[in-house]
C-alpha cells in the first residue's frame, strides 16, 4: 500500500485556501492520481460534489472540460470561484445540496472526495469547518447518498471516482454501487497517519471498533464505479 504524506499544498500551486474550508490533503491527492489516470475527453461533462477550494475541479478544467462545482459552504463556493479566476481556468461553482444542483443533469465524469469521518453526532453538521469531514457514526451518511444518486448522474459509461478512509467500509462502498448496477471496484489505496480530528476521537472510535488499539495510521481508499 502506498504511503503518502498528510498535506499536499502544492497540489495546485497560487491555490487560495482560507481558514474555514477544506485544505487538500492527502485523500485529496489520490483522488487527483485517480483522476489523472482517466480518460477525459475535452467537452466531457463533469461535476465534483464537495468541491471545496476547488483544486480538483480545476484539474479537470485543465483538460477540457465542462466542469460543475458543488457544495454546502458559501465560503467554499466563493473560493472556488476565486481559484477559478485565478488559474484562469472556468468553473460553475454552484451552492447547495449536490442533489438539487444537479437534478435532471448526468455527467461523464462525478468527482467526490465527500465529508466521512466517522463522528460521536450522528447528525451532520450545519455550520462551521467540521461539515467538510463530520459524517455520522459510520461516516457513511453522505457517501451512502451519493451511491444512491450514483445511476442518475452518469450517462452511459461514466464514471463515479470517490475517495473516503477504509473506517467507512470500502466493500460496502463497492457493494452498494454494484446492487445499483454499476461495474464498482477500489483501485486506490493509500496509508496516511491520522490527523488531529481522529487523534480526538481515539477512544471513541475504539469503542465503535472502528480503530484498533494503537492505531496511528489510516487507510484511504478511491472507489470507482462506472455505469455500462
Amino acid at each position: 500500500m502506498t504511503t503518502i504524506a498528510p498535506t499536499y499544498p502544492t497540489l495546485t500551486p497560487g491555490l487560495v485556501t482560507p481558514p474555514g474550508v477544506y485544505r487538500p490533503q492527502a485523500d485529496t491527492l489520490l483522488l487527483a492520481r485517480a483522476l489523472a489516470r482517466e480518460p477525459l475527453d475535452p467537452g466531457a461533462d463533469v461535476v465534483e460534489i464537495g468541491t471545496g477550494t476547488g483544486a480538483l475541479a480545476l484539474r479537470a478544467a485543465a483538460r477540457g472540460a465542462q466542469v460543475t462545482a458543488v457544495d454546502v459552504s458559501w465560503l467554499a463556493v466563493l473560493t472556488a470561484r476565486l481559484n477559478s479566476r485565478l488559474q484562469r481556468l472556468p468553473l460553475r461553482v454552484l451552492h447547495g445540496d449536490f442533489a438539487g444542483r444537479t437534478q435532471g443533469r448526468r455527467f461523464d465524469l462525478v468527482l467526490s472526495n465527500p465529508p466521512y469521518v466517522p463522528s460521536p453526532a450522528d447528525r451532520l453538521p450545519t455550520h462551521g469547518p467540521a461539515r467538510a469531514w463530520d459524517a455520522g457514526n459510520s461516516g457513511r451518511r453522505v457517501i451512502d447518498r451519493i451511491c444512491a444518486a450514483a445511476p442518475t448522474l452518469l450517462r452511459p459509461e461514466g464514471v463515479l471516482l470517490m475517495v473516503h478512509s477504509g473506517m467507512c467500509g470500502a466493500q460496502d462502498t463497492v457493494g452498494l454501487l454494484q446492487n445499483r448496477g454499476l461495474v464498482a471496484e477500489v483501485t486506490e489505496r493509500a496509508s496516511v497517519p491520522w490527523g488531529p480530528v481522529l487523534r480526538s476521537r481515539r477512544a471513541w472510535l475504539r469503542e465503535q471498533g472502528l480503530a484498533s488499539e494503537g492505531a496511528e495510521q489510516e487507510e484511504l481508499v478511491v472507489v470507482r464505479a462506472r455505469r455500462s
